[in-house]
């Protein structure tokens, strides 16, 4: 983001999404995808600009590290069982990676909260292949992350876009 210093833990962040292969255009084109229908003529110059809004802000970075370090930590094996496993194996009843997605999407309102459910179920783009367990890598967190970034990013959209009108 131009004008602003980036910190330390913002360009930590981003540095992270980055080498687990997520981009900010990954997310914005995650917002145009659940956006597009609501708003004529929305380009994703616009969704990249509330992703990175998003980013800028430390409850978001900290889940980012957060989540991400307990993925990096399970492919390496340095959890404690049963933990170890339930990250590995992205158990379906943990739960845990939706609640950290969810201090996220809390930042911007209600209307994440119904974004965020639908791309979790979805999972179009980026989230597809986070989803991919064949690459032996743990996204367990990620892809709850990058959804719940993509859905607070659409919320902020929409809130910017009906003071407008």
């Amino acid at each position: 983001m131009k004008g602003k210093p980036v910190d330390m833990t913002e360009q930590t962040a981003r540095k992270w999404l980055h080498d687990r292969g997520v981009t900010v255009t990954d997310i914005g084109e995650l917002v145009l995808y659940l956006q597009h229908h609501y708003h004529e003529n929305l380009l994703l110059d616009e969704c990249i600009k509330n992703v990175e809004r998003v980013l800028s802000k430390r409850e978001v970075q900290n889940a980012i590290l957060t989540g991400i370090q307990l993925d990096m930590l399970s492919e390496k094996g340095m959890l404690e069982e049963p933990l170890q496993s339930i990250i590995r194996t992205d158990e379906g009843l943990y739960g845990v990676d939706e609640i950290l997605a969810f201090s996220i999407v809390n930042v911007y309102g209600s209307i994440g909260f119904t974004n965020y459910g639908y791309i979790d179920k979805k999972k179009p783009g980026i989230l597809a292949k986070l989803n991919d367990k064949s690459s032996g890598e743990c996204h367990t967190f990620l892809d709850d992350i990058v959804g719940a970034i993509a859905a607070a990013a659409s919320s902020r959209l929409a809130h910017r876009v009906e003071n407008v009108e």
